[in-house]
């Protein structure tokens, strides 16, 4: 069992996690990559999930990512103004 510290600490954590579809993912994802590699000490947890086999890759791609720090707000500014990339946001207080 932890502290009531460490319990108080861990309520107050807040998490903010973005949906992240990308169109054109091909043409698309190298100005979204450039975007994520500046705020990626802002990325506590990044999970990509597009349609692949073996003889085809999706067009499109989904991220979900889990981001933090005083940087939020213009992470999400930025990634929202990427050409095929629309961006849904979830904020979580602790």
């Amino acid at each position: 069992m932890g502290t009531e510290t460490q319990v108080r600490r861990e309520a107050a954590v807040k998490h903010t996690v973005f949906g992240v579809h990308i169109s054109g993912r091909v043409e698309n994802v190298p100005a979204v990559q450039a975007v994520l590699t500046k705020y990626g000490c802002n990325i506590r947890t990044r999970l990509g999930l597009h349609d692949a086999d073996s003889t085809s890759c999706s067009p499109s791609g989904l991220l979900l990512i889990d981001a933090f720090g005083e940087e939020v707000e213009d992470f999400y500014q930025e990634l929202r103004v990427q050409k095929g990339v629309d961006v849904q946001r979830m904020d979580f207080e602790g």
